[in-house]
């Protein structure tokens, strides 16, 4: 079958769940994971066909988008802040909001470092390493952003799901940074010097501490997609009804300390 025919049976089929843009996009991701082909491929070699094997890989993948699982997690990874980054059921998809997050940091330390520059003249610039704590990292899509955009960063990163932190790992090691990765549930610890740490010391101060906590309370459940509610860890979304803000208040506690 060519393609491009399959191409149209593929969004008609997810016409019922999501916009016709939306389930081309999810085309488009899956042919450029799959087959190493980008759109504009198909508009240049129309005639090109899938072979009855590929028919049937897709359908799969086209039976679990229909039951909303995100394409995100079928292909184990998504791109973030021009990275990539394997996600799995243990973390939260990252979102383009996220990604303003992550520019704000870094051009904030390009203006900084700007501005330094212009203080010391024709001087060699020698910057201290600027600390950066993320805490409830998740995939490490913050932390490891930050490491490899602002080089004389030294990140650390807490989350309380080993499983999370696994992944985050993974995508350290993927993107070619070192974070300094922490087990621990924020919400247990007085002072981030009860953080515990083996093989590496822990700052005693930190210029930036980042955050994007679980802040949706239980009662907004029945507010969320589907794809999100069945298939994203709970344990990253959601806080209980009457202390939505319980997040933002231990990280300003520990903050001015810090």
């Amino acid at each position: 079958m060519q393609i491009k025919q399959y191409r149209s049976q593929f969004i008609q089929a997810l016409s019922a769940i999501y916009d016709e843009g939306e389930a081309e996009s999810f085309f488009y991701l899956i042919l450029e994971e799959k087959k190493q082909l980008k759109r504009i491929d198909l508009a240049l070699q129309p005639d090109l066909v899938f072979s009855e094997e590929e028919i049937s890989i897709w359908n799969a993948i086209l039976e679990q988008l229909k039951l909303e699982i995100p394409v995100q997690y079928l292909l184990g990874k998504t791109h973030f802040y021009g990275l990539e980054f394997e996600v799995n059921e243990n973390v939260l998809i990252p979102r383009p909001e996220t990604e303003e997050l992550v520019e704000w940091i870094v051009q904030s330390q390009k203006l900084e470092v700007r501005s330094e520059k212009l203080e010391v003249g024709s001087q060699k610039l020698e910057s201290n390493k600027l600390k950066i704590l993320d805490i409830g990292t998740g995939s490490g899509c913050i932390a490891i952003s930050l490491a490899k955009n602002i080089p004389n960063a030294e990140v650390f990163a807490i989350d309380v799901s080993e499983k999370a932190l696994a992944t985050a790992q993974k995508n350290a090691v993927m993107n070619q940074v070192e974070v300094y990765f922490i087990k621990t549930d924020i919400l247990n610890i007085n002072d981030l010097e009860e953080l515990p740490t083996s093989n590496f010391q822990l700052p005693t101060q930190f210029d930036i501490i980042v955050s994007n906590p679980p802040y949706v309370r239980n009662l907004e459940k029945e507010e969320i997609k589907k794809n999100v509610l069945d298939n994203e860890p709970h344990l990253a979304l959601f806080v209980e009804d009457d202390n939505a803000l319980i997040f933002y208040r231990k990280i300003a506690e520990l903050a001015q300390k810090v």
